[in-house]
């Protein structure tokens, strides 16, 4: 695809300062943009950006003068997303079954489906208008999966969980797993049957490798607009709020319930039967080990503010020095305690 900026600009409600007429045929970031692509800088990468290779950049308002032509915008980064749709040509499938797919007895179908070779829809699930179902996909006995959703190779949507609207589920993801339910007696461990479901409200992105445990009764929630990253755990009877964004290796115990616009960072781990609050952020590898008020940054392990750690961050590393005067003093204090 080629345009010219001036045609981006229009594109995005931005203004052009430099050579509107310069052809854009590619988007790259800073340091990989040529002589022909589109790059965006945000602070602190607006120094940085002054020597790329790019052709133009695209700059936030009220940026100040820059030494090449730039292209400004009120959000970069959001306004980059779209070019990014726009430059990369969406992948077409034939819609309809493939005779390759298996599709059950009693099994409801939208319109304009693509159901990809081995994809298998056991027996009473419902797949609503527009879905796309990728290779090696299994969507269980009924399962609902509905419109405008993309599962993706080798996802697995168990019996009786339900996917709403626009969700993406990356490969090998498995949405219904059973929860870790087990009662001991006499050191023998004997499995709590897991009969609930897993629900998805619309928009929820679920990243590779996920797991999201259905709840042993009732249902495991993940509220709308939610986006997953790769190798996450959801345990049984979770109830994650809108609006969350959960990162890369982190795991959330069961029957822990958590509000709208959490952020997890990476590898934050809490236990279960708890009480997150709303509008929160822990940074990676934090420890959660009780209920959370609402409206903190919080990192550690356990679990603190976020200024109260990076003090005691700080404090650690001055330990050896600490530690040597302390032996210094000790030694004083000794010979005065002998005179």
């Amino acid at each position: 695809m080629k345009k010219t900026l001036q045609e981006i600009a229009d594109f995005l409600g931005g203004r052009v300062v430099g050579d509107g007429a310069v052809e854009i045929h590619g988007l790259d970031n800073i340091e990989g943009a040529g002589a022909q692509d589109l790059t965006f800088a945000v602070e602190p990468h607006i120094e940085e950006a002054k020597t790329c290779q790019a052709a133009a950049v695209m700059l936030p308002e009220g940026a100040g003068d820059f030494p090449k032509t730039a292209l400004y915008v009120e959000e970069p980064r959001a306004a980059f997303a779209k070019l990014l749709e726009l430059f990369t040509p969406k992948l077409e499938f034939p819609q309809g079954v493939s005779n390759e797919a298996h599709i059950g007895k009693d099994v409801k179908l939208g319109k304009d489906v693509v159901i990809m070779p081995f994809a298998v829809v056991d027996d009473h699930a419902v797949i609503g208008d527009r879905v796309t179902l990728y290779p090696h996909t299994y969507i269980g006995q009924y399962a609902e999966i509905d419109e405008d959703s993309v599962v993706y190779s080798n996802a697995t949507v168990r019996e009786h969980c339900r996917v709403g609207k626009r969700c993406v589920i990356h490969s090998s993801a498995v949405i219904g797993s059973d929860g870790f339910g087990f009662t001991t007696k006499d050191g023998v461990h004997t499995k709590v049957p897991q009969v609930g479901n897993v629900v998805l409200e619309d928009d929820v992105e679920i990243g590779a490798h996920d797991g999201i445990d259905r709840a042993a009764m009732g249902s495991t929630v993940i509220g709308h607009g939610t986006k997953i990253d790769n190798l996450v755990h959801i345990g049984h009877n979770c109830k994650i709020g809108p609006n969350c964004l959960i990162v890369a290796q982190t795991g959330i115990s069961g029957s822990t319930t958590v509000g709208h616009n959490v952020t997890f960072g990476g590898q934050v781990g809490t236990v279960g039967h708890i009480n997150i609050g709303a509008n929160s952020v822990y940074a990676a590898r934090s420890g959660i080990i009780g209920n959370m008020p609402e409206g903190v940054f919080c990192a550690g392990f356990p679990v603190q503010p976020h200024a109260e750690w990076l003090r005691m961050q700080a404090a650690m590393k001055r330990l050896p020095e600490m530690h040597k005067k302390l032996k210094q003093l000790e030694k004083k204090l000794a010979k005065y305690e002998k005179a």
